[in-house]
C-alpha cells in the first residue's frame, strides 16, 4: 500500500525575506495614521490648539510692542519678531503636554490590551504618537508663521531659519510627548496627567524668555532659564530667524534638547515595559 504524502510547501526565496524594521515602519504609519484621523473626527480639538496660541500672539503682539523701547531689551526692534518663536514653542509644549491622553483612552476603552496581545510592533506603539504629535507641530507652526507675517513680522532667517526652528520645535514636542506618554502610562488616569501637565508647562513658559527678555527679569529667572529645555527651543528657533545667527548658540542649545529627548525617550519606553508587565 502506497503512502499519502503532503505535497512539499513552496519555500520563500531569500530574496523575499521581510527586512528586519518593515514591521517597525509599517506599524508606526498605521498607528499614526490611525492619530490622524481620530483628530480629524475632532477637529475642534485641533483648531482650539492653534486658536489659543493665534490669539497670544495677537494680543501680546499689540500689547507688549512697545517694550522693544526698554533699555536693556536685547530682542530686535519689534516685539512680534521676538514673540513668534516663543509662540511656536509654545504650541509645541502645550500640545505636547497632552500627549499621552490618547493612551488613557485607548487603556480606559481596553483597545491597549488589543494591541498588546496583536503582534503591533510594540516600538511602534511609542514612535506613532511622538510622529502625529510632530505632525501637527509642523502644521501649527506653519499657520502661527503665516499669521504672523501677515502682522507684519519678518525674518531673515530665511527657509533655513524656519526649517531650524521646526527642528527645534519637533525635537521639544518628541520630548514632552514622551514624557506625557510615560506619566499616562504610569499614573493611568485623566485627572493626574491633566494636574501634572499644568503643573510643568506653566512655569517652564514663564522662566524663559518666550514673552519676554531675561536680561529684564530678576537674575533668577535667567538663572532657571539657562536650565529650562523649553529656553532651549526658544532660543535655538529665535537665533535661527536671525539675519546673522549665532551658530554655536543654535547647534548647543539643539544639542542640549536632542540628548533631553533620549533621555526622556528612554524613560517613556522603561514606562512602557512596566505597564506591559502589569497589564
Amino acid at each position: 500500500m502506497s503512502t499519502l504524502t503532503a505535497p512539499a510547501q513552496p519555500t520563500r526565496p531569500a530574496s523575499y525575506a521581510r527586512p528586519a524594521g518593515a514591521g517597525f515602519f509599517a506599524h508606526t504609519g498605521y498607528l499614526t495614521l490611525r492619530h490622524l484621523r481620530a483628530a480629524v473626527r475632532i477637529p475642534a480639538f485641533l483648531v482650539m490648539n492653534v486658536v489659543q496660541p493665534l490669539i497670544w500672539l495677537l494680543l501680546f503682539g499689540q500689547l507688549f510692542q512697545s517694550v522693544v523701547e526698554i533699555p536693556g531689551f536685547a530682542g530686535g526692534s519689534s516685539y512680534l519678531e521676538f514673540l513668534t518663536p516663543g509662540i511656536v514653542m509654545m504650541m509645541a509644549l502645550f500640545g505636547s503636554a497632552w500627549a499621552g491622553t490618547s493612551y488613557i483612552e485607548d487603556m480606559d476603552r481596553g483597545v491597549m490590551d488589543r494591541l498588546l496581545t496583536s503582534p503591533t510592533n510594540r516600538g511602534a506603539l511609542m514612535t506613532a504618537t511622538l510622529v502625529y504629535q510632530a505632525i501637527l507641530t509642523v502644521v501649527q507652526t506653519l499657520i502661527v508663521l503665516g499669521v504672523a507675517w501677515l502682522c507684519g513680522a519678518r525674518f531673515d532667517g530665511g527657509l533655513g531659519g524656519i526649517l531650524i526652528m521646526m527642528l527645534a520645535a519637533m525635537l521639544l514636542t518628541a520630548s514632552f510627548s514622551a514624557l506625557s506618554n510615560a506619566a499616562a502610562l504610569l499614573a493611568r488616569n485623566q485627572t493626574v496627567l491633566i494636574g501634572l501637565s499644568q503643573l510643568i508647562t506653566i512655569p517652564l513658559m514663564f522662566l524663559s524668555s518666550a514673552l519676554m527678555d531675561t536680561s529684564l527679569s530678576a537674575d533668577w529667572v535667567a538663572d532657571a532659564a539657562a536650565w529650562n529645555p523649553f529656553e532651549w527651543a526658544v532660543v535655538a528657533g529665535r537665533e535661527a530667524l536671525q539675519a546673522n545667527p549665532d551658530w554655536a548658540s543654535v547647534w548647543s542649545n539643539l544639542g542640549m534638547l536632542a540628548a533631553f529627548t533620549v533621555v526622556l525617550t528612554w524613560i517613556a519606553t522603561r514606562a512602557f515595559r512596566a505597564y506591559q508587565r502589569s497589564a
